[in-house]
């Protein structure tokens, strides 16, 4: 061979070498980010040619796809009682992409999982129809439709937690939304979404998992537990060492209780007139280092996914004297969503033993062969069985003799044990308070479900009315009843 047609040769070499290199790169290399980049409309479309797979509740679709009649976007996305549902559901949208389960099952709802491969084989050969696969939840209609129902045009949010399986069983938040409003790829659709973009009273944000309030008075549960275990208090019913004039450490100031007869009040009376001063000292004496411990034993300071990810509830490990004891009773830097103090709940309820919430049970392939079962998984045990019970029979006392009684169900052989809160919150306390209740139910067989509720806004309600017990237990005690009731 010549010399130029040696050059010309090597040079076509090298071209096909750059061009097999740059092909393999975009295939393999840059696949992920190229099928996630926003302009690729070709992964939305396929998405959309076929039926999604359903979301299931008690057995039953709480989702649904419908024919949209669009020549690119075959498929949309339809839903059951849409607004009750979001905060578990989230949305699929042709042109806003997808949250929460729709989101994280989005291979599964598709069709397109690795594990649904042999699935998509066969079809291919009988000729059948692709077909995603279903999400079955843990969540329970009913106690569902208590809580979404018992908040109404409340601002607010409540989660159910079954407390020996960690099972969610009720995620609801108002105010709401429906995901069929923007499902589609059309001007009704963004019409839609950039109204509850606008809306200042958030109904996209899921107040369950995303939000973080100042706990009030329910923290005060995990301040006795921390004062049980670690021995600041040994008698439940014996008085304790707290002046009713107590000074804040590092402060001239002394702590406001809100109730009479808090001084020396016992653990037990304490909690269940809620005196503020018997907390906060117990919150000093057993000191920064151990108030976070327990706290974060229960879960605090890290993220939770249940699987949609829950955004972490605060104690501030690097509080000083006086800051602790004001975390103590749920003020300062302390704060937490609803699904942290349903959490809490569930231990106590539970004998110390907290279990990891989740509210997927099974994915199911097309043909209903199961894919992947959730096995409860135990989280962490933030106190002995002792304690527990020691806890529970305070939080009973709350409900029998106490501010709880709104969430008594009276039902035979049933035991309540709540505790109520007010947080106050905003510069010197002047924005409205948050009403907050958390509460379990006790059998003879166990704990069926704990409940945590917070009214962050109750429209027509005066500042002096705001109550935990008054506007917040009454929905605790409706998702209760509906869990006994289904079980029963």
């Amino acid at each position: 061979m010549n010399k130029p047609l040696r050059r010309v040769a090597i040079f076509c070499g090298l071209l096909i070498l750059a061009l097999l290199v740059r092909d393999n790169w975009l295939q393999y290399v840059r696949a992920d980010e190229l099928n996630a980049h926003p302009k690729n409309k070709r992964v939305t479309i396929e998405r959309y040619s076929n039926e999604r797979g359903n979301i299931i509740v008690d057995g039953k679709p709480i989702t649904g796809s419908v024919d949209s009649g669009d020549e690119f976007y075959k498929y949309k996305r339809t839903y059951v009682d849409g607004p009750m549902w979001a905060p578990v559901t989230g949305y699929a949208s042709q042109a806003f992409d997808a949250s929460q389960i729709e989101k994280i099952e989005d291979g599964v709802l598709t069709g397109n999982d690795d594990r649904l491969f042999f699935d998509r084989t066969l079809a291919m050969f009988t000729g059948e129809k692709k077909k995603g696969g279903d999400v079955v939840t843990t969540l329970s209609g009913a106690a569902q439709k208590a809580a979404f129902k018992g908040l109404g045009n409340k601002t607010g949010a409540v989660v159910a937690i079954e407390p020996s399986t960690g099972k969610i069983l009720a995620l609801a938040s108002t105010p709401s939304y429906d995901p069929a409003s923007f499902a589609g790829y059309h001007n009704a659709d963004a019409k839609a979404w950039q109204t509850l973009e606008k809306d200042k009273n958030k109904p996209k944000l899921n107040r369950a998992l995303r939000e973080i309030y100042p706990p009030g008075s329910v923290f005060k549960v995990v301040t006795a537990a921390a004062a049980l275990e670690n021995g600041a208090v040994k008698d439940i019913n014996a008085q304790t060492d707290t002046p009713e004039g107590w000074k804040i450490p590092l402060s001239s100031r002394e702590m406001v209780n809100h109730a009479s007869g808090c001084a020396n009040a016992s653990l037990n009376r304490a909690l269940e007139i809620s005196c503020n001063s018997v907390f906060a000292k117990l919150g000093d004496d057993v000191g920064v280092e151990k108030m976070t411990e327990m706290a974060e034993k229960f879960g605090f300071n890290a993220e939770q996914f249940v699987p949609v990810r829950a955004v972490a509830s605060v104690y501030d490990k690097n509080a000083d004297r006086g800051g602790n004891a004001l975390s103590s009773i749920g003020q300062f830097n302390t704060a937490t969503t609803p699904l942290q103090m349903a959490m809490v709940t569930a231990a106590i309820a539970n004998d110390g033993k907290l279990m990891k919430p989740y509210m997927i049970d099974e994915l199911r392939a097309p043909n209903v062969d199961l894919i992947k079962k959730t096995e409860p998984e135990e989280l962490s045990r933030p106190v002995s069985q002792k304690t527990a019970q020691q806890l529970q029979e305070m939080m009973e006392n709350v409900v029998t003799n106490g501010t709880g009684g709104n969430a008594d169900v009276r039902m035979d052989g049933v035991k309540v044990g709540g505790k109520t809160g007010t947080a106050q919150h905003g510069e010197k306390n002047a924005k409205r308070p948050y009403a907050w209740f958390i509460s379990y139910a006790k059998t003879d067989q166990g704990s069926p479900v704990a409940v945590a509720v917070i009214v962050e806004d109750s429209a027509g309600t005066d500042r002096e009315d705001i109550s935990g017990g008054g506007l917040a237990a009454p929905i605790a005690k409706a998702v209760m009843k509906a869990v006994l009731k289904n079980r029963s």
